[in-house]
């Protein structure tokens, strides 16, 4: 056998050395299915993992090629695991041998397309169309053949959407998928439409969309299969496209109105149709539609407004809040009562937060009964829950003050050790001497990010800059010094002393953490810009999506109030988008969608700097 003449302690895959690769192998062997089952796990975890493949690939395809056609199980998942390697990821040197070694295998494994399990025929077609057209075109053949003979319309579309991948003839392709649109099978037709659609022109055919969704919608219990090479394009993802596309399938009644407004800016309108008709008594669904209603028109808002209302009066408290969270993010007024009374009767739940949250970025000061009722529960010992957030109680300082000694004994506590850290730096000096002591200690603890958070509040309490200095001194040139430097910004004038150590990273740091050494030398300085707008300006527009770095960087910018030149025309572009260039990044709590938030900071920018250069 050729596993014993290989060194396989010369060769790596994703662990390190392939020693127990023979011995997985061999477990592959066993008349015990549990056994084998757990050697499989290890062994496509090992030889491409996540879609990389290594050293060990390549010379463990013979092997996996000879237990597929005479081991005694496993079948299907071997010939997938080879076709994993096939397509694998990688440097270049070990996917090439990879692929060179399954498309080796393959003809050896050919009689099983015609296998008696419909499951291992299945998988017997997704390996050919894993090694690509350049190996796979002398078996195109076999697999017409075996698209008039399979009696299985699972395998049927399979073989469809393989010979559209691997056929050479454009227009052979398209005539017999043309002909497949009209198949008694919807798997058939699913496939068939899902081929055309991969290299239709933009806009998308109206009746190839309305083959595909009819198709769709006709399939029970269907999945999307497992493994595909490029250029395969599943028809939700290129009917996404197109956003026209995308709504007519939503009117045909495929449920992708949520997928819309991901992928496109100022759809919701359109959407919102679909979400009221879909959203019931459900926590998930009402936060969905919350999100949704921040970025509708009036009418529009006053509709979520009306569907929403008999939501919160449920006996479930989860979705009583999120309902309450829907009808603050739709503009209801009575939104802030209803929150002060979940505050009262949910405090532990989770949606209790969000809706506070709500309410508070909606009403602004009007939210004010909401933050006096958090406050209660801090006087009264009895709260918050860990989920509450305490960053509205920032937006009313006065109400929060006397409350700051118990805020200080939940430092450390609860997880709300950061939002306590800032709030208690929000009231500033009315926070007293127990909040000086608590932040002294939380500065002073092991947990370094909390420490320099820590240290800028107790400077906003104290006034005393020295022993905020004093802290983030060290955390500026450990490991933490990317972390560090905004807090040394935090200060303003107060972190002079600690320039020298910002003016480091911004001469020799990556380059995210110049663009944030940057702003923190004008934060503290006031004036400087000649070293400071060029990082800025890098870390701006680095890609056509906008990331968490590129967004400090546009805030920055509108804070110094300047814009170079060369920037406008591709912050204009990301500003005008009708597709999203931010990506929603958090759990759904029923905000709105990063990418609004983050078209609003590139108008402001755009609006309000000076263009120099």
């Amino acid at each position: 056998m050729e596993a014993t003449v290989i060194d396989w302690a010369r060769l790596e895959h994703a662990y390190g050395t392939a020693e127990d690769v023979p011995e997985l192998l061999q477990a592959m062997a066993s008349r015990h299915a549990d056994e084998r089952e757990e050697a499989l796990e290890e062994l496509h975890s090992s030889l491409c993992h996540q879609g990389d493949v290594y050293s060990a690939s390549a010379h463990a395809v013979p092997e996996l090629a000879r237990l597929a056609l005479h081991g005694p199980g496993h079948r299907p998942e071997l010939l997938w695991l080879l076709a994993a390697i096939a397509d694998g990821a990688g440097r270049p040197d070990e996917t090439a041998a990879a692929e060179r070694a399954v498309a080796t295998a393959v003809p050896s494994l050919l009689e099983l397309a015609r296998d008696p399990d419909p499951r291992t025929r299945e998988a017997m077609v997704t390996l050919v169309a894993a090694c690509g057209p350049r190996y796979a075109l002398p078996v195109l053949p076999l697999l017409r053949a075996r698209l008039a003979e399979e009696p299985e319309p699972r395998v049927r579309g399979v073989l469809v959407t393989a010979l559209g991948l691997l056929d050479p003839s454009g227009s052979a392709r398209e005539a017999r998928a043309r002909a497949l649109l009209a198949d008694p099978e919807p798997r058939v037709r699913l496939a068939a439409a899902e081929d055309l659609l991969r290299t239709a022109p933009l806009p998308l055919p109206g009746d190839l969309v309305e083959h595909a969704v009819t198709a769709r919608l006709a399939v029970t219990h269907h999945h999307e299969p497992a493994l595909w090479p490029r250029p395969y394009r599943p028809y939700g993802e290129r009917l996404l496209e197109d956003p026209e596309a995308a709504l007519r399938a939503l009117a045909l009644g495929l449920p992708i109105g949520y997928d819309i407004v991901d992928r496109w800016r100022d759809r919701e309108p359109d959407v919102l149709p679909w979400a009221l008709a879909a959203t019931g008594p459900d926590e998930r669904e009402l936060l969905r539609l919350a999100r949704l209603a921040c970025a509708l028109p009036p009418e529009g808002r006053a509709r979520v407004r009306d569907h929403v209302r008999p939501h919160t009066a449920s006996g479930d408290p989860a979705v009583r809040a999120a309902a309450v969270t829907a009808l603050a993010r739709a503009g209801a007024p009575e939104a802030v009562s209803k929150t002060v009374r979940l505050v009262a009767e949910a405090p532990e739940e989770a949606g209790t937060a969000y809706a506070v949250e709500a309410v508070t970025e909606v009403f602004g000061a009007a939210a004010e009964p909401v933050a006096r009722a958090v406050a209660a529960r801090l006087d009264s010992g009895t709260g918050p829950s860990p989920g509450t957030p305490l960053a509205p109680l920032a937006r009313f300082p006065a109400l929060a003050a006397p409350s700051a000694s118990r805020l200080a004994e939940l430092v450390g506590h609860g997880g709300h050790g950061y939002d306590v850290v800032t709030l208690l730096g929000a009231i500033g000096p009315r926070a007293g001497a127990g909040a000086e002591r608590t932040l002294r200690q939380a500065a002073e603890a092991d947990d370094e990010g909390l420490a320099g958070h820590a240290a800028v509040a107790h400077h906003r309490v104290t006034g005393d800059a020295a022993f905020a200095v004093s802290v983030l001194r060290p955390l500026l040139t450990g490991e933490l010094r990317g972390w560090a430097v905004p807090r040394a910004g935090e200060l303003g004038p107060a972190g002079a002393p600690l320039l020298p150590f910002v003016e480091e990273c911004l001469a020799h740091g990556a380059p995210p953490a110049r663009a944030g050494a940057a702003y923190a030398v004008w934060r503290i300085t006031g004036r400087r810009t000649e070293d400071v707008l060029a990082p800025l300006t890098r870390q701006a527009v680095t890609s056509e999506a906008f990331h968490p770095v590129q967004r400090t960087a546009v805030r920055a910018l509108t804070d110094l109030g300047l814009l170079p030149r060369h920037l406008v025309a591709p912050l204009r572009r990301a500003a005008d988008s009708v597709r999203r260039v931010a990506s929603d990044g958090g759990p759904d709590r029923g905000r709105p969608h990063e990418d609004y938030l983050v078209r609003d900071e590139v108008r402001r920018l755009l609006a309000t700097a000076e263009v120099v250069g």
